[in-house]
């Protein structure tokens, strides 16, 4: 009875968000990060633009929306961090626990390596030097070397954890209040620039951006197989991992913040919104500059070097605008790398201090520490550490593409399907419906919720998980 008045006790005691907006905010910046602005428009000009997006959009508000109202439900109702959330679910289920908080473990590393990325290219083009990025070589170049990558990671970690350490109200949610606003500013600003920009190539061919604009949102069903619809059905559903901030533990610890009193239903449809509009605007900003530039092959040939390689080139080929706009550019990136790496650490952050009862502050120096080492490994993959490794995606790996590829092509999607059979068929989702209308309202879309989680949710987990060991 002692031990349990100790628990209550601490748990009163726990960080809250002091508000829904703070709450909103700080949910909507850990899904807005790098995931969207880089991975969302290259998968969109590979898959073709508006079919993806039209996919993308039916899974964000039916498969997303299940992960994501669970995973807030959890932490609410616990009051726990992803390390311990699952454990007071069902005391057999610790284990999903532990696998939920190795994920952000694994992936604060090379994040914050690819952080570090996004601050040299911002203070190339801040000191007028943009030009440079667009040489031919100059990235590959760049993440080769040794020590500048290194300085580069350790000057945004330091950021990260600066603001972990000044706690829920203080650091994560004040940061948010200031910096999503003004990265919504930015990403809109960019988008309507990219609409009225135009371009005729060497061969005479002219492009505009609302051609572009065209290409990303219309969809064509010209020469669909069932194939590449099951190949875009998977990209937008594998992206959803990126864009939502799901299976990885964040929601679950920011949930644990949300008070008991919030209207868990509002909220969730409001990071839903701002998730997916921002989402499409980092397409709307992108997809039609590369367009313009570089034409629909242009587009398909970007892939994952989109952000470092091709937009560099399209900001050059602006003339005197393209470093002002390359510095903006750089700038929202950056804002949205640093709000998901807060919300990355502070997932073990609060494993750290909810499972050993240790502060904030020795939780955070801990988590520091190992994210620099494994960092600077990261680094030193793309020369000392050198070597290539075959993955079953097809794809010739290093020590960051294998950290990516556990992390998301294996453990997310077993975290992801852990807690819909978890949900779905042993604590039943009942829990999660109680929880969201704990306050009084009722909540929606709850039977698509029930056969989400118990059926549908499992069953595309599932493939999607044999598709990224190369069995499907």
């Amino acid at each position: 009875m002692e031990k349990e008045s100790k628990t209550n006790l601490k748990e009163l005691k726990r960080n809250s968000f002091g508000g829904s907006i703070g709450f909103v905010l700080a949910a909507a910046g850990s899904a807005v990060g790098l995931g969207n602005i880089w991975r969302f428009p290259y998968l969109a000009a590979k898959d073709g633009g508006g079919m993806f997006l039209l996919i993308y959009v039916v899974l964000a508000v039916t498969f997303g929306f299940t992960l994501l109202i669970t995973e807030i439900a959890i932490g609410r109702k616990t009051k726990q961090s992803p390390l311990t959330a699952y454990g007071r679910l069902h005391s057999k289920w610790k284990g999903l626990g532990v696998v939920a908080c190795l994920i952000p473990v694994i992936i604060l590393p090379y994040y914050c390596v690819i952080g570090g990325w996004v601050v040299k290219y911002f203070l190339l083009y801040i000191t007028g030097n943009g030009d440079l990025a667009a040489q031919d070589g100059y990235f590959s170049s760049y993440i080769s070397g040794r020590e500048e990558p290194v300085i580069m990671l350790l000057l945004f970690l330091v950021i990260v954890t600066f603001v972990i350490l000044r706690g829920v109200n203080k650091g994560i949610e004040s940061f948010s209040k200031v910096l999503m606003p003004v990265l919504v500013l930015l990403v809109i600003g960019i988008a309507v620039f990219s609409l009225t920009i135009s371009h005729t190539d060497v061969n005479g061919v002219a492009r505009t951006g609302l051609q572009g604009f065209g290409v990303y949102v219309i969809p064509d069903f010209k020469g669909m197989t069932a194939s590449h619809f099951f190949s875009i059905l998977m990209d937008a559903t594998g992206q959803l991992f990126f864009s939502l901030s799901v299976a990885m533990g964040i929601m679950i610890a920011y949930g644990s913040y949300v008070h008991d009193d919030a209207n868990l239903k509002t909220s969730i449809n409001q990071i839903e919104i701002f998730d997916t509009a921002i989402a499409f605007l980092a397409g709307a900003m992108i997809i039609p500059a590369v367009y313009v530039f570089g034409g629909e092959e242009g587009m398909a040939a970007s892939g994952p070097g989109l952000m470092f390689v091709s937009l560099p080139k399209v900001f050059f080929s602006m003339g005197r605008i393209g470093n002002f706009v390359g510095c903006l550019f750089f700038a929202m990136v950056l804002f949205a790398a640093l709000t998901s790496a807060i919300s990355i650490m502070e997932a073990v952050v609060s494993s750290m201090m909810d499972r050993f009862g240790i502060s904030r502050r020795k939780a955070a120096v801990t988590e520091t520490v190992i994210a620099a080492v494994a960092g600077v490994a990261v680094c030193l993959g793309y020369n000392v550490l050198y070597f290539e490794l075959p993955l079953p995606t097809g794809s010739v790996a290093q020590i960051l593409d294998i950290m990516d590829y556990v992390s998301n092509n294996i453990l997310m999607p077993l975290v992801a399907i852990g807690t819909c059979i978890l949900v779905g068929w042993v604590v039943k989702p009942d829990m999660v419906v109680a929880e969201v209308e704990k306050n009084g309202t009722k909540m929606g879309r709850k039977t698509l919720y029930i056969v989400m989680v118990k059926y549908i949710a499992p069953v595309m987990l599932c493939i999607l998980f044999l598709k990224s060991l190369g069995l499907f």
